[in-house]
């Protein structure tokens, strides 16, 4: 039986999923982190938050920094050892949304979060999907793009996402076995998604 509200919400790009959380954190009266997570991962870490921003969920392979660093400057997260760059952002976000998920409810888009708290559960994991053609529409009008560069811009954004939860999860980005629930966005508004994913976390309470 739960006892927690602990959200993590995984989606395509240009399905909504950041505004469909943003909501159900709002309606729930409870913290919501997307952007916020690396504000607090780089006050937990003593790291620039320009380092989370510029490497955020970026897959390893396409990451700027890959050369060690003092491990001094990061505190406790690289512990003795030289780790790359990439793993101690990694690490330090991980490390943050267990400190987050045990200190409060919330909802964490994004970032492998379910992951991070895969052994929380509390946790409640929901993927964000829809047609191509209503992502396409979305980013559209959201970013001012033609059809062409919104296309480019969500395939691209994906299979970096992909990329990044691939390479540092054990599972597969928007496997529907790794996930509660996932919901297609095009068939229901915000306001219905959030309602369905209260209802879901309820029934499991």
């Amino acid at each position: 039986m739960a006892k927690r509200t602990i959200i993590t919400i995984g989606r395509e790009f240009g399905s909504g999923g950041r505004e469909i959380g943003q909501a159900l954190a709002s309606t729930l009266g409870i913290a919501y982190y997307d952007r916020e997570l690396l504000v607090a991962a780089a006050k937990d870490s003593g790291m620039s938050v320009e380092l989370f921003e510029n490497n955020d969920e970026k897959p390893v392979s396409s990451l700027l920094y890959s050369l060690s660093v003092n491990p001094y400057a990061v505190g406790n997260i690289a512990g003795a050892n030289m780790l790359p760059l990439n793993q101690k952002l990694f690490l330090a976000q991980f490390e943050t949304i267990q400190r987050i998920a045990r200190e409060h409810d919330c909802v964490i888009v994004g970032r492998c979060a379910d992951y991070a708290l895969r052994s929380e559960p509390d946790c409640l994991n929901v993927f964000i999907h829809a047609p191509l053609q209503y992502r396409i529409a979305r980013v559209k009008q959201r970013h001012n793009l033609d059809t062409a560069a919104a296309k480019e811009l969500i395939v691209k954004t994906d299979k970096k996402r992909a990329a990044y939860y691939n390479s540092y999860s054990d599972k597969r980005w928007g496997d529907l076995e790794g996930y509660h629930l996932t919901l297609d966005s095009s068939v229901i508004s915000t306001d219905g998604a959030v309602e369905l994913i209260k209802s879901f976390a309820s029934m499991r309470k």
